[in-house]
């Protein structure tokens, strides 16, 4: 009777909080889409850390400011905006942070996280005043089905190559991966099991998916040796302490070169705005909350609560943490909900203790749940009326360029040109001023390397 009675007022306290009746979904499915999201990006323990260490950063120290930042920037969006969406430090921004900042310009990671910590406060203050949801009304609603599109096709193209099925080749570029190679044979009966699990309506397909090849994986041969499962030496480990990257940052390089220092923050602040525009976009159109005009309800708590995560990056001690396009895979699983980030956030802590089993799971099975998501994603091109060139043309070019570009910053630029371009020589057609402005930013932004050669000179 008690368990009874404890139930009903978990169940009252999880739909007051998440009003997960009014979104059409349950405990049980937020739950399933929080483990769903956390699998497909719990990749980010392992590789921020080993992207990081590159700038000096001590390893140990990474892996628990990782788990940190995504678990607390989470839990704040959650909150400030019940969304299925998670944050973590990001893929291609700690990259730039690493070889470009640190090792490329010889800038001290402490120094470079204070930049991260001036780019944070920068993308506060254009949220607060309203400036970041201007610019996100300012691009028209065919663009940002092409954005949520050219996601998709952006992630499935990640998780072919991940899977090995799809590799680089000097004379074509890309070309068709080993098939006689186990694991790749592997990750090609994943994308297959997957694509049926989902098409078959399977509750919690995309994680039932990564448990069966994770398992099959054990017995499956590895390329250098061993199987593609390792088994881990321990269970449980105690995480490692914070302290030698905590509150380290500094604003040494930015007072003394401060010339220097400018261009960065402003690429930070570029990349940033629209990758996190970016996901947003794909992941509230996938889950429901974007209504037909393109509108995000509770978009300026969005805006802030990933501000306030950048600002928080740097006084932990990690690149900045931004909105991860792998939360569609748990919309995909049914996510709707803030619960869905909550359960995200507790895997991420949990994972602390627990960090060899998280890496067990391998990319051959993490892959096709990424292509799976992206072929969902991609549904959305349907809506493009692609028979109209003046919309065909800004729409393909932002699909094409970010997988070809490996950048959804890069894709969101090309489009918006050529959307300028075409409405004022071609056909003419009525556009923002921000969306002009925009534009031209990006314009400066890709003539930027030639330029700074050009002054070299």
């Amino acid at each position: 009777m008690y368990g009874l009675r404890w139930g009903s007022i978990t169940r009252d306290v999880f739909e007051r909080a998440f009003r997960l009746k009014e979104h059409g979904t349950t405990i049980r499915r937020e739950v399933v889409a929080g483990l769903t999201t956390f699998a497909a990006m719990a990749y980010i323990l392992a590789v921020n850390p080993g992207i990081l260490k590159a700038a000096g950063m001590p390893g140990d120290a990474l892996v628990t400011a990782t788990a940190l930042g995504a678990a607390l920037a989470t839990v704040l969006m959650a909150a400030m905006t019940n969304f299925p969406l998670a944050l973590a430090p990001g893929m291609g921004i700690n990259a730039f942070f690493a070889y470009t900042i640190c090792v490329g310009m010889g800038i001290p990671w402490q120094s470079a996280l204070g930049l991260v910590f001036i780019n944070g406060c920068l993308f506060l203050l254009l949220s607060v005043t309203g400036i970041r949801q201007r610019i996100l009304a300012s691009i028209p609603l065919d663009l940002k089905v092409a954005i949520a599109a050219g996601i998709g096709l952006f992630i499935a193209f990640i998780g072919l190559e991940n899977g090995g099925l799809v590799v680089a080749n000097p004379e074509t570029l890309v070309a068709l991966g080993d098939l006689s190679s186990p694991p790749v044979l592997l990750f090609g009966a994943g994308i297959l099991l997957t694509c049926v699990l989902v098409a078959r309506g399977i509750p919690g397909a995309i994680i039932l998916s990564m448990l069966v090849l994770t398992v099959a994986g054990l017995f499956v041969p590895a390329a250098g040796g061993g199987t593609v499962t390792q088994w881990p030496g321990k269970i449980f480990s105690w995480p490692a302490s914070i302290e030698p990257l905590f509150l380290k940052l500094n604003f040494d390089f930015l007072l003394a070169e401060h010339l220097k220092a400018i261009p960065v923050v402003l690429t930070l602040l570029l990349v940033d705005l629209f990758d996190n525009l970016g996901t947003l976009i794909g992941v509230t159109r996938r889950a429901g909350i974007m209504d037909e005009k393109g509108n995000v309800p509770k978009l300026g708590n969005a805006l802030v609560a990933d501000s306030i995560a950048a600002i928080l990056s740097s006084l932990l001690g990690t690149s900045t943490v931004v909105s991860y396009i792998e939360s569609a895979a748990g919309v995909q699983a049914g996510g709707r909900t803030g619960l869905t980030a909550i359960t995200v956030a507790v895997c991420f802590l949990a994972a602390l203790f627990v960090t060899p089993v998280i890496l067990m799971i391998p990319g051959v099975a993490v892959a096709p749940a990424l292509v799976a998501v992206g072929l969902v994603m991609f549904q959305s091109v349907t809506e493009l009326k692609l028979d109209h060139f003046e919309i065909a043309a800004p729409a393909m070019l932002t699909i094409l360029f970010m997988p070809l570009s490996f950048s959804i910053n890069t894709g969101i630029g090309i489009g918006l040109i050529t959307l300028v371009v075409l409405g004022l020589f071609a056909k003419p057609r009525r556009f923002d001023i921000v969306t002009a402005i925009l534009a031209a930013l990006f314009v400066l932004h890709f003539l930027e390397p030639g330029l700074r050669k050009l002054s070299a000179h």
